[in-house]
């Protein structure tokens, strides 16, 4: 994501100052010195404009078809909440709006940790039951998270499309799994399998790890 603020710099002075930015990136951007950087805090550094989130279990191709989802906007202005909503509405796609902003977007790059984990043990054939109890840990890890370097984030933001139906669906569907599956059975790198899976494109999973790992080990929550 190492694009955004070069992107941010084309936009200054050609957007009016009353706009509204809303961040669909499911990742993080490394901060200086270590650490995360929240991409819709990255946006409202450099535009000096609100941003707001949407996330969801919202994979590209059913959403393209029409097919019915949920999303949540995270939103910390009830007042732009209501105008992205009736924005991003139609009747296949439903929007919940969340003042939860910053939980909403954790929640959006979490999950492909996660799903990394959920692809390694369809990998090992291990079955369903080993794979719900890594989504269940999972699901909790990343509200513990939240709870350690957000503080004041709600609990129900967990249970909203871009919390617990995200991480399900990525764990099921998303290109994390399927990867880190292949990753265990193919013998192959992960950066071999960007190659031949992605069309070079990186995985947001492995990073985003070690990120995180970097802040745990940090407050001495690394185990």
């Amino acid at each position: 994501h190492q694009f955004i603020p070069n992107f941010c710099k084309q936009l200054l002075g050609k957007i009016k100052p009353t706009a509204i930015a809303i961040s669909l990136i499911k990742g993080f951007d490394k901060a200086e010195g270590g650490g995360i950087d929240l991409i819709s805090h990255i946006i409202t550094r450099h535009l000096n404009i609100p941003c707001a989130v949407l996330m969801g279990a919202n994979l590209a191709n059913e959403v393209a078809e029409g097919n019915f989802c949920e999303t949540t906007i995270g939103c910390t202005d009830t007042k732009y909440g209501k105008v992205l909503r009736d924005l991003f509405q139609a009747n296949h796609f439903r929007v919940v709006v969340v003042a939860d902003a910053d939980a909403v977007e954790v929640c959006g790059a979490l999950k492909n940790i996660v799903a990394c984990g959920a692809g390694f043990v369809d990998g090992l054939k291990l079955g369903d039951n080993t794979k719900a109890a890594v989504i269940r840990l999972g699901l909790m890890e990343m509200i513990r998270f939240v709870d350690v370097f957000y503080p004041g984030s709600k609990l129900s933001t967990f249970f909203e499309s871009c919390g617990v139906a995200d991480l399900i669906t990525t764990c099921y569907g998303g290109r994390n799994r399927r990867v880190s599956e292949a990753f265990v059975t193919s013998g192959k790198t992960i950066e071999e399998l960007e190659k031949e899976m992605l069309n070079g494109q990186k995985l947001q999973g492995p990073p985003t790890a070690e990120e995180v790992n970097y802040m745990l080990k940090n407050k001495g929550l690394e185990n």
